[in-house]
C-alpha cells in the first residue's frame, strides 16, 4: 500500500504495510552498505526537507515541544511536554551518557513515567537545564502529587556535548525558556534548541564533520495509532538513508568526497574519540502501554537509530532513547507494532535533522554540498 502524507514529517498509511513514494526495500545491497533497511525513507525526502518545520511527533495528541536557541550562539534546549498519564521509560545504549533522573524509568521503579523529557545542548553543564523545566512544570501544577506538600515534577533528560562550537552553557533559563514555547502545532527542525550546535561525522575529526541537528517524524496507521519521535543527532558515525544506503551527512576526505564510516572502519584503526558524541531521541505513541511495555518500544526505537547512524552505541557516544506512552488509544495494535513503527520512524527524523540543518564556520551542512537536493 501507499502512505498518504499528511504533512512533512508525518504521515497516514493504509493496508498493514506502507511505502513512502520511491522508498523500496533494498534486497542486494552491497557488502559495503548496511543490510538492514527502513521503510518510507524514500528520495522524495530531499524535497521534504525544504521545510523547516513538521508535525512530526506532536501528531501523538497531548504531546507538545518547544525550543531554545541562543540568538548568539550555536547551543540550546529542546522539552518534550507529555500529558498527564503518561508512562515512560528509557533505553541508554551508548558508552559516554550524559543524563539525569533516568533511574525513575527503569520498569522496577516505581514512577510511572515523566511528565516532561529534556535535551539540552553545554555537556554536563546542560544539565542544569532540567531546573528551569521543573520550575515551569511546578508552576503550572505538574508533577508527581505529594500531600501537604505541592507536586514534584518529574524530568528526565540528556545533553549532547557542543562546547567546541558554542560557548554558552545553557542553563535554567534555557529549559524554562523551551518549555513555556512548547505547544502541539508543527516542530521547527534542523539547527534549533538543543541541535543547534549538533554535528555529525567525527571520525576524522571536528576539521572533516558535518552540522547535526534536531528532526522529527510520525506515522499513524487506520486503526488510529500513532507513533513518532524527535531526535537530536550529534554523532560520532555518519547519517545513512536506510532507503538507499547512500551516506547524507558524515565525515569528509580532504576534497570534500564522504570518506564514508564503513570504509574506514575497514581500514587503518581510527583514532579513538572522545565522548563529545550523543544522539537523543524521544518516541511517544499514543498506544496504551505498561512500563515495561514502554521500555521494550524503547528498545525495538533504539534499532532506528542503528538504521541511520553508523556507527552507532560507540564508546564515544552517548546514545539515549526515551520512550513515552499517553494511552488514548487501548486496541488495535500490539507492542511488537508500535516498537517497529518507532525504529521506523526513528531512522527517518535523524535523516531529517541532518537535511534540515544549516551549516557553520568550517562545518558544512548537507544544504552546503553540491548536490544539495539528494
Amino acid at each position: 500500500m501507499v502512505g498518504k502524507r499528511l504533512g512533512p514529517g508525518s504521515r497516514r498509511v493504509t493496508g498493514r504495510v506502507a511505502h513512502t513514494t520511491g522508498a523500496r526495500w533494498q534486497a542486494c545491497l552491497p557488502p559495503v552498505v548496511l543490510a538492514a533497511c527502513s521503510l518510507g525513507l524514500g528520495p522524495d525526502h530531499a524535497a521534504a526537507q525544504s521545510a523547516a518545520t513538521a508535525t512530526g511527533i506532536t501528531a501523538v495528541e497531548g504531546i507538545r515541544v518547544g525550543h531554545f536557541t541562543y540568538p548568539d550562539d550555536p547551543t540550546g534546549c529542546t522539552v518534550v511536554i507529555a500529558p498527564e498519564g503518561t508512562v515512560g521509560s528509557v533505553a541508554q545504549s551508548g558508552g559516554a551518557p550524559g543524563t539525569v533522573e533516568t533511574d525513575l524509568l527503569d520498569p522496577m521503579n516505581s514512577v510511572r513515567g515523566p511528565d516532561a523529557v529534556f535535551s539540552s545542548g553545554g555537556s554536563a553543564f546542560g544539565l542544569a537545564a532540567r531546573d528551569g523545566v521543573v520550575r515551569y512544570l511546578e508552576e503550572n501544577g505538574r508533577g508527581y502529587p505529594i500531600p501537604g506538600v505541592g507536586v514534584i515534577p518529574i524530568v528526565p533528560g540528556a545533553i549532547i556535548f557542543d562546547l567546541r562550537v558554542a560557548d554558552e552553557r545553557p542553563g535554567p533559563d534555557c529549559g524554562y525558556q523551551a518549555a513555556a514555547a512548547a505547544t502541539a502545532g508543527r516542530v521547527a527542525e534542523g539547527s534549533v534548541g538543543a541541535g543547534a550546535g549538533a554535528t555529525v561525522g567525527k571520525m576524522l575529526g571536528m576539521a572533516r564533520s558535518m552540522k547535526g541537528g534536531v528532526g522529527t517524524s510520525s506515522i499513524e496507521l487506520e486503526s488510529g495509532l500513532v507513533v513518532g519521535a524527535i531526535a537530536v543527532v550529534n554523532a560520532v558515525g555518519d547519517v545513512i538513508d536506510p532507503a538507499t544506503g547512500q551516506v547524507v551527512a558524515g565525515a569528509r576526505n580532504e576534497d570534500g568526497t564522504f570518506a564514508d564510516s564503513r570504509r574506514i572502519l575497514r581500514g587503518l584503526v581510527p583514532s579513538p574519540s572522545p565522548g563529545e558524541n550523543t544522539t537523543i531521541v524521544v518516541v511517544a505513541t499514543n498506544a496504551r502501554l505498561t512500563k515495561v511495555e514502554a521500555a521494550k518500544v524503547a528498545q525495538m526505537a533504539d534499532d532506528g537509530l542503528a538504521r541511520a547512524i553508523v556507527p552507532s552505541h560507540t564508546p564515544s557516544d552517548g546514545d539515549t532513547v526515551f520512550s513515552l506512552a499517553t494511552g488514548a488509544l487501548t486496541e488495535g495494535y500490539t507492542v511488537g507494532q508500535v516498537g517497529g513503527l518507532a525504529a521506523e520512524v526513528v531512522a527517518e527524523a535523524i535523516v531529517r535533522a541532518v537535511r534540515a540543518a544549516s551549516g557553520l564556520p568550517g562545518i558544512p551542512a548537507v544544504r552546503d554540498l553540491p548536490g544539495a537536493g539528494r
